[in-house]
């Protein structure tokens, strides 16, 4: 069942999401080659417990720590690990908080240094894609116009693999909510969007294949092919008009442009 935000809700869930946004713009500050993801997981519940919040990935089903870091061909739910990041690394981080019993939940991607020219081209271009879904997340529009935004762009105009087996959701009280999100779809389906519902938009788009598979951890989902995958996220509030993104890349994109160990992405728009 699909749960209508209040304005006096959006305005909580906004503090959630701003949360976010602001333990991954700490990250974006530190990070450098040689620096271990098991580090940054521990700054990403330091600071979430520092701002009276609690990391809602934290035995999320029994998901053993406080955020996803998924590098290169790790798609999403990648393990904090010991080894140590090293110039060219795609690194997506996906952090979600409950702060005042709501949920925000969105990713950003990171690279290590100068990754390859097509790395780069998938970073910006699926950055991109999350726009383009997020154009719709307005009220006369329906959960296949914001799936089909991001497919065309990434999948019919640059022929990556967008991937099936994960999608978007409805973000509230609950990590997940309906409706799902898929960010393949067709134009005119699916549910009405209605004002008031919350959405975390996540495109996952890989460079090959759209295959994917889990490994034995139960979590770790890698592409089928080895190639490198990216994941952005935003939450989102559907309004008339023009959607109310809930989270802010601004801190985050700033911190990224001052840490001359980062590639910085330029997006056409």
């Amino acid at each position: 069942m699909v749960k209508i935000k209040s304005e006096d809700q959006v305005e909580l869930m906004r503090r959630s999401a701003l949360l976010v946004s602001k333990t991954l713009t700490e990250i974006a500050k530190i990070l450098k080659p040689g620096i271990t993801t098991i580090s940054l997981d521990k700054t990403i519940g330091e600071f979430i417990g520092d701002h009276n919040a609690i990391p809602s990935f934290l035995n999320y089903n029994g998901y053993p720590f406080n955020s996803c870091i998924s590098v290169n061909d790790v798609v999403v739910h990648g393990f904090p690990n010991k080894t140590e990041l090293k110039p060219g690394d795609i690194v997506s981080i996906d952090v979600g908080v409950i702060l005042d019993k709501w949920h925000g939940d969105h990713a950003y991607t990171f690279a290590i240094g100068e990754p390859a020219p097509e790395a780069q081209q998938l970073i910006a271009v699926t950055k991109e894609s999350l726009y383009k879904g997020i154009e719709k997340a307005t009220t006369g529009h329906r959960i296949g116009d914001i799936g089909f935004a991001i497919q065309y762009y990434t999948e019919k105009e640059h022929g990556y693999g967008v991937v099936r087996e994960l999608v978007g959701h409805g973000l509230g009280q609950k990590m997940h909510e309906d409706p799902q999100v898929p960010n393949y779809g067709k134009r005119g389906t699916g549910m009405k969007l209605q004002s008031g519902m919350v959405l975390a938009i996540e495109p996952m788009i890989n460079l090959g294949t759209k295959d994917v598979f889990t490994e034995s951890d139960g979590w770790t989902v890698r592409t089928r092919d080895g190639s490198p995958s990216v994941h952005f996220e935003h939450d989102v509030c559907i309004r008339p008009g023009k959607a109310d993104v809930l989270s802010n890349y601004a801190t985050i994109e700033e911190a990224e442009r001052q840490n001359p160990e980062l590639f910085v992405c330029t997006l056409k728009s």
